[in-house]
């Protein structure tokens, strides 16, 4: 399934009802390059992952500019999502008990 993409910014909020398996949380884009050296550094797996008609669905979600990712008031900081740095996969699961996220890659590995 091709890769969505969401602007910042967005109210998290938005994000709950999605139907993508995954969220990819990604630097924005300066003259439409990833501001982020570790997010271009592994968008090419990404791509090739979560972009073909049959990968797995995915959202990639950007977090702002540098100085709107560096405040710890980013939206994304806080709740439900809780995003400490960029990139970052986290995969969804909705089970009977609530919304379950489990965080798969952290550029801090």
């Amino acid at each position: 399934m091709p890769l969505r993409e969401v602007e910042f910014p967005s109210d998290p909020k938005d994000l709950e009802g999605a139907k993508e398996q995954f969220f990819i949380f990604y630097s924005s884009r300066v003259n439409g390059q990833l501001w982020c050296p570790d997010c271009v550094a592994v968008d090419r797996i990404i791509q090739d992952t979560f972009g073909p008609q049959d990968g797995p669905s995915a959202v990639i979600v950007y977090v702002g500019q540098k100085p709107e990712w560096k405040t710890p008031s980013n939206i994304f900081r806080g709740e439900p999502w809780q995003v400490t740095s960029v990139p970052t996969v986290i995969k969804v699961e909705d089970v009977s008990i609530g919304l379950i996220i489990i965080l798969l890659l952290d550029s801090n590995f």
